[in-house]
C-alpha cells in the first residue's frame, strides 16, 4: 500500500514537473518589469461586470485557487475600459466592490450584478442605481453611502486604477479576465491548452505561485 501510494505521488509530481517545463515566459505568461508589490502570495483578476467571460469565469475560480495553499488569496480589481458604458461608472463599481467585500457580501454582491447587467440587460447610470442591488442583496445602505466616500476605498480603488493604467500602458492588461500572479506574472491564457483549459490554467496558476513563494 505504501509503495502504491509512492507511485502514485510521483507519477503526480513529475505530470506537474513536465506541465511546469512547459510554460515559457513571453508565451504562456509575461513578467512585469517593475512588479507590484504584495505582501502576501496572491492571485488578482483584472476583470468586468460588463465582460460576458468574466461572469463565466465566476463558476470556475474555486476550482482555479484550489490547491494554491490556505495562504493565497484571491483579489478582484474591476477595470475601467470596457466601452459598455463610461469610466465613471465603471469606477463606481470598482469602489462598490470594495465596499461589498468590507461588508463581507462581494460574492453576493458580484453575482446580483452580473445578472442585472448581463442577464436581465439593466442598465446603471449612476451610484444609485448600485446602491440599489447592493440594499437589495443584503447590504446596508448607510454603510454603503459612508463607505464609497472613505478614504479606505476611494484610495484603494484610486490606487487598483493606478496600476490597472500602469499594465495597460505596457500593453500587459490588454483584455479581461487577467489574472496576475504575486503582482509579477501575468498570464496569456491564449497560450494554454484549450482541450483542457481548466487544468492547464490550475497548473500554471500553481507553477507561477511557486516562483516566489
Amino acid at each position: 500500500m505504501v509503495k502504491k501510494l509512492i507511485l502514485l505521488a510521483t507519477s503526480l509530481l513529475i505530470c506537474f514537473t513536465v506541465n511546469a517545463a512547459n510554460y515559457q515566459e513571453g508565451k504562456h505568461y509575461k513578467v512585469i518589469p517593475d512588479p507590484i508589490k504584495v505582501s502576501s502570495p496572491e492571485v488578482r483578476e483584472y476583470f468586468s461586470y460588463y465582460c460576458g467571460a468574466c461572469k463565466g469565469f465566476e463558476t470556475l475560480l474555486p476550482e482555479l485557487m484550489r490547491g494554491l495553499g490556505d495562504n493565497t488569496s484571491l483579489e478582484k480589481t474591476h477595470v475601467d475600459f470596457m466601452g459598455a458604458t463610461s469610466a465613471e461608472v465603471q469606477f463606481m463599481l470598482a469602489k462598490a466592490l470594495l465596499v461589498a467585500e468590507q461588508a463581507g457580501i462581494d460574492k453576493k454582491f458580484s453575482s446580483a450584478i452580473f445578472k442585472y447587467l448581463q442577464v436581465d440587460r439593466g442598465k446603471i447610470d449612476d451610484e444609485k442605481d448600485i446602491r440599489d442591488i447592493y440594499v437589495l442583496n443584503g447590504g446596508d445602505g448607510a454603510f454603503f453611502d459612508k463607505a464609497m466616500k472613505s478614504f479606505s476605498v476611494v484610495g484603494k480603488a484610486k490606487r487598483n486604477k493606478k496600476l490597472q493604467d500602469e499594465l495597460s500602458k505596457a500593453r500587459l492588461l490588454t483584455s479581461v479576465p487577467t489574472f496576475v500572479v504575486n503582482g509579477k506574472y501575468v498570464i496569456n491564457a491564449k497560450a494554454l491548452d484549450r482541450k483542457d483549459f481548466v487544468n492547464d490554467y490550475k497548473n500554471i496558476l500553481k507553477y507561477l505561485s511557486s516562483l516566489d513563494y
